[in-house]
């Protein structure tokens, strides 16, 4: 293994040999042990919930197509029985917020819940654990292993992880794309090696992080790659539960009898160094709470197993808060809290409302600049333009289109038009004014655009008629 970087510092007037500092730490391999117990049950509880929704949604069937489907190379956007168009972005800006707004929220109550029971970071880096102690074994024989030299049973073993490692990650890349491109339809190019460049990209690039972060770096993204570990102290104060451990009960740590034989007073800390050998990041919780820490609670679980055997109160290590340690009263409904809680509440009741209230049609016109105005039979004066309706419902609907604003105001083309489902039509339309019955330069006009089917599906756009 290479040395780290390093400087040289050496401190005037001394003889003795330079101090070498070193600028990084190598990385230690980190071998959690296995655990089990409450909150080890919640994790995975997490992981199947998530895992049957990522693999398992794209192949539901919604309405003849795949229920969530992000149509890139159509610009449709299809979530259950849902049509969003390149126009709706609003309301991926507002799931964002959204986001954002929970996690702050859920960060100031409760810590870092995200990280340690739903990030893919977490969940896959517990499923890849998974496989590694069902093949190489659980962590003792894992760090023996590790420390042997090469050999053909080494490789071996080795080889059938990390094939199975790259097997799941290939198929979560796979997964990945079936979201963008109709999964069946990708199934059969997979099959007949007849992927386009794109899709073959995405699924070997999505496969590769999968593999690289939840088999190799692990630890690293959370410690070092991911911004949350840094600015998540932003957003605790002494009323946000974290997990704990409870020096006044622990201390002094270590065993009963050696500590007697000082004539120490023993806490219910035996020293076992559990809750490090459990730890995902290698971190001990006794020295207090540090950003590495990601609230799996893995820590909670070892030292409850390890408090049942001697005959302690479980708790040693537990979720509480700064408040709660000291003694003092926690504060649930705080300044922060509320105010995230308000904030998030308020946009998510719009943006419901919004998505209620919203008119599956959608309207864009546009004028015909080769043609600004010019006169027809008649002395009519004529201007052009050019519609663009789209009918965001899965049915085929006929729409008639309608124009108002001006004395004489009428369509001089077909007013009925259909539009298939889920699709968009471009038409010409031409709109026509009696001689004399509009003075020259430029006039508000309006197109009301409505459903046969459906009084309430209308849209009313705003444009001008030039008169010269």
């Amino acid at each position: 293994m290479p040395r780290p970087s390093a400087s040289v510092v050496r401190f005037p007037g001394r003889s003795d040999e330079p101090l070498e500092q070193a600028l990084y730490e190598v990385r230690k391999a980190i071998h959690p042990r296995a655990v089990r117990g409450w909150f080890a049950g919640w994790r995975w509880a997490l992981v199947w919930v998530t895992q049957l929704v990522f693999y398992g949604l794209a192949w539901l069937p919604w309405n003849g197509r795949q229920a969530v489907l992000f149509d890139i190379a159509h610009r449709k956007f299809y979530i259950f029985g849902l049509v969003f168009w390149p126009q709706d972005i609003v309301y991926l800006t507002v799931l964002l917020i959204l986001s954002a707004l929970a996690l702050f929220l859920f960060t100031a109550v409760a810590g870092r819940l995200w990280c340690g029971y739903a990030c893919p970071q977490t969940v896959y880096t517990e499923i890849f654990l998974w496989i590694e102690r069902k093949i190489e074994g659980d962590r003792n024989a894992r760090i023996k292993l590790d420390g042997s030299g090469l050999s053909w049973k080494k490789f071996f073993v080795k080889a059938q992880k990390h094939g199975v490692w790259i097997a799941l990650s290939l198929w979560t890349g796979f997964s990945f794309v079936g979201y963008f491109t109709p999964i069946h339809e990708l199934l059969g190019e997979v099959l007949h090696l007849d992927t386009g460049p794109w899709e073959t990209f995405w699924v070997l690039f999505y496969g590769f992080a999968t593999y690289g972060n939840a088999g190799w770096m692990r630890e690293q993204v959370c410690t070092y790659m991911c911004p949350y570990a840094r600015f998540q102290s932003a957003m605790f104060d002494k009323d946000t539960l974290i997990i704990t451990y409870d020096k006044a009960r622990g201390e002094p740590r270590g065993s009963q009898a050696r500590l007697a034989a000082q004539g120490l007073a023993a806490g219910d800390c035996v020293d076992c160094s559990i809750c490090v050998q459990v730890c995902p990041t290698g971190i001990d919780i006794r020295d207090g709470l540090q950003y590495q820490c990601i609230g799996c609670a893995a820590c909670i679980d070892g030292c409850n197993q390890v408090m049942e055997k001697v005959g302690k109160p479980k708790g040693l290590i537990r979720y509480s808060t700064t408040h709660a340690i000291e003694g003092l009263k926690t504060r649930i409904l705080r300044p922060r809290v509320v105010v995230y809680a308000a904030v998030l509440a308020a946009i998510a009741l719009a943006a419901g409302a919004s998505l209620y209230l919203r008119v599956p049609l959608k309207v864009d016109v546009i004028r015909d600049r080769a043609a600004i105005a010019r006169e027809v039979e008649g002395g009519r004066i004529e201007n052009v333009y050019r519609l663009q309706i789209m009918n965001t419902t899965e049915r085929a609907r006929t729409f008639e289109i309608a124009v108002e604003g001006l004395p004489t105001l009428a369509l001089a083309t077909e007013p009925r038009v259909e539009v298939r489902a889920a699709d968009s039509r471009l038409l010409p339309v031409r709109v026509r004014v009696d001689p004399g019955s509009a003075a020259v330069g430029t006039h508000a006009i309006r197109f009301r655009v409505r459903a046969l089917d459906d009084a309430q599906v209308a849209v009313v756009e705003k444009s001008v008629f030039i008169v010269r």
